[in-house]
């Protein structure tokens, strides 16, 4: 029996898996819908549908907490800061959405935690960590009571400066151990042991309230897996599921996370090491940056209206999945997503009750898409997608095919514009960049997404709707680890002990995950004297003396220049200031190879169907992927189907299959030359 890793990836539509053998390196995919009432049905249905293996390990992408996030589900969170301090969350940061010319009408959400579950506690410490005033156990005592009394179950702890000091945090964690043992509790220097206390109040509020979540789920897992798992992490790295209870928050943004590394590792592999990634899926559409074979990476990013300070590959998310909605306004506009159908009940033509028009709708309707998924498991109504598409059109007072078609065309323009907030963010310039597209929807846009971005090409890998599972099995062990220390003078002993500290944690974790020879990958946040918000920087190993500090400098100067188009390199009145230290703890694994395409054993001729592009085009080719051998030219107009996803080529396009599988979608020659 072979020995198999297993890739498993749970999406709000289709569960995904993908299964390599360890020695041979041959792929496996298959898809199963999801289940969101309990997510852990469809994880076990997917590998049950593999058959009989001998299962090494299995990698898990999760949406369990990221979804508690977006669905507003918290509950019984309470919150413990210092004395005097209640306030936090209410005061927040300055900022609202859309700059200062929404603040007229903007009325601020709901907090993470209303002030009457806020509890303060005497004690102070200052920005070095020295106690300025004692910790009060009386009034610890007191509020851990309360909180018990109140029914509240799970706890956030952040007092002021205890990045610098976690004394007091964990003094308050003994109490609430002995006086509300029920309870679960998140300790700031825990979860992000960095300054700014409201965002390191929020983060710590976050991994308490998804913690309950996220153990139920895991042991339920585990025990009906039988073995021990892994889970995906937002910075791009994996922690075994024992381990992962401790830190929930870093699974949010688990799957997305996966994706564009497995999409990173493909592009690299055919020969394109920076690209545009885009995550296709039922219910957002998820792009990421990836320059050098490597996915940009940030501190600042945030899950719904929560900001989460915790390392996470740079994502930008937009409610643009097969399953988004179209609707009208009351003004009479047609408008399509955010929110989604989802997989239960789904687009209309899934037969499950759905009342909405979707995406999926427009493009049944249209014909880009077969009457059918997964290779004829799902079998699509096409008349409740055409009657849908119709009742549509006349409330519009246009026809259904300009209804359908505008439906995509907002859809592109929505994938395209968190295209361009991501590179532009970047001082990128998106034309300089292929597009991978994967996931079950991703490709179904390409060739406009062309068109509306100016791109010079977009990837679809082979199985582009296992891309994300496929990605799971590529990622390394990783930890990570910060200390705030501002300092316009960096003292390299204080630096390097705090090095030591920060690697001696990592190195501690990596041998509970059975790693003996860790790596260490150090880096550093800088900013000038004066700035609110800092760069991070690649840190060198070894030593750290002058020159290595001389050399973090340079990088910085030569990142800020990058990023904002000047540099104080020789200015001294534009000091540098050193913020944060951090270390990535990695346990490496050895990735799966990416074989090239041999010929099919079979090309069938392609079938045909009528597919509405810019007109009607009654004798559409259709062809199947798995008959396109390496070298193929496949021009548009044309349909290439697989079993988890479609692409619709249009009319002056053309798809190249080259030596790895991949389908490089291009402008024709005769468009290039007209200049189109």
């Amino acid at each position: 029996m072979r020995s198999v890793r297993i890739g498993v990836d749970t999406g709000g539509t289709f569960t995904d898996v993908v299964a390599v053998d360890e020695q041979t390196g041959e792929v496996v995919t298959t898809k199963t819908p999801s289940t969101p009432a309990n997510p852990a049905d469809g994880f076990i249905a997917g590998i049950e549908k593999l058959g009989e293996l001998d299962v090494g390990s299995v990698v898990h992408g999760t949406t369990v907490a990221t979804n508690q996030l977006l669905e507003d589900r918290i509950s019984g969170l309470g919150f413990i800061t210092t004395e005097g301090f209640e306030f936090i969350l209410e005061i927040a940061r300055q900022s609202v959405p859309d700059g200062y010319g929404n603040s007229y009408f903007w009325v601020k959400p709901p907090r993470i935690v209303p002030v009457h579950l806020v509890k303060t506690v005497g004690g102070r410490l200052d920005h070095l960590g020295n106690e300025v005033r004692p910790f009060s156990e009386e009034q610890a005592a007191e509020a851990a009571r309360w909180f018990r009394a109140k029914g509240v179950t799970a706890v956030g702890v952040c007092f002021l400066h205890s990045y610098a000091n976690p004394e007091h945090e964990r003094r308050m964690r003994e109490v609430l151990e002995r006086e509300h043992p029920e309870a679960v509790v998140s300790l700031s220097s825990d979860v992000l042991r960095e300054y700014r206390e409201y965002e390191r109040s929020v983060t710590t509020l976050v991994d308490a309230a998804v913690k309950p979540v996220m153990r139920r789920y895991i042991a339920n897992l585990a025990d009906r897996l039988g073995m021990p798992f892994s889970v995906m992490k937002s910075n791009g790295g994996i922690l075994s599921a024992r381990e992962v209870v401790h830190q929930p928050i870093t699974t949010v943004l688990s799957g997305p996370a996966a994706g564009a590394l497995g999409a990173a590792l493909i592009a690299s592999t055919a020969g394109h090491p920076s690209v545009i990634t885009l995550d296709g899926g039922g219910t957002s559409t998820d792009v990421a940056v990836v320059l050098d074979g490597e996915p940009s990476t940030t501190t600042e990013g945030a899950v719904g209206r929560y900001p989460c300070k915790i390392p996470m590959i740079d994502i930008v998310t937009v409610g643009a999945g097969g399953g988004s909605i179209a609707w009208i306004t009351p003004e009479g506009t047609l408008k399509v997503g955010p929110k989604s159908a989802g997989a239960d009940p789904g687009p209309l033509c899934y037969g499950r009750g759905g009342s909405e028009v979707t995406v999926t709708d427009a493009h049944v309707y249209l014909g880009r898409i077969p009457p059918h998924l997964l290779g004829g498991e799902i079998p699509l109504d096409v008349v409740a997608a055409r009657t849908g598409i119709e009742e549509l059109a006349g409330k519009l007072g246009i026809s259904p095919e300009r209804t359908a078609t505008g439906i995509l065309e907002i859809s592109a323009f929505n994938q395209s514009n968190a295209i361009r907030r991501l590179t532009v963010k970047r001082g990128l310039d998106v034309r300089d960049f292929p597009l991978v597209t994967f996931g079950g929807s991703g490709p179904l846009l390409a060739c406009r997404l062309i068109d509306i971005l100016g791109l010079p090409a977009v990837v679809v890998p082979r199985d582009p709707g296992n891309v994300s599972a496929f990605g799971l099995l590529t990622v390394d062990v990783k930890n990570d680890y910060v200390r705030t220390h501002v300092t316009r003078s960096l003292d390299l002993d204080t630096a390097g002990r705090i090095f030591a500290e920060l690697e001696s944690a990592a190195a501690a974790a990596l041998d509970r995950e059975g790693f003996d020879d860790p790596l260490y990958a150090r880096s550093a946040d800088l900013r000038y004297y004066g700035q609110a918000y800092e760069v991070r920087v690649p840190a060198p190993p070894g030593e750290v003396d002058a020159d290595w500090r001389a050399e973090v400098a340079e990088r910085f100067h030569t990142a800020h220049e990058k990023l904002y188009g000047y540099a104080y390199r020789d200015n001294p009145r534009h000091t540098v200031e050193w913020v944060n230290l951090r270390v990535s703890g990695i346990g490496p694994i050895t990735r799966p190879a990416i074989r090239r395409l041999g010929a099919p054993a079979t090309a069938p001729e392609p079938g045909t169907r009528a597919v509405h592009f810019d007109h009607p085009t009654p004798e559409t080719p259709i062809h199947q992927r798995a008959g396109l051998a390496p070298g193929t030219v496949v021009e548009g107009p044309a349909v290439i189907e697989e079993y988890g996803s479609t692409l619709p080529l249009h009319p002056g396009f053309q798809a190249k299959v080259d030596e790895y599988g991949n389908l490089e979608v291009r402008r024709n020659a005769e468009r290039t030359r007209r200049g189109e």
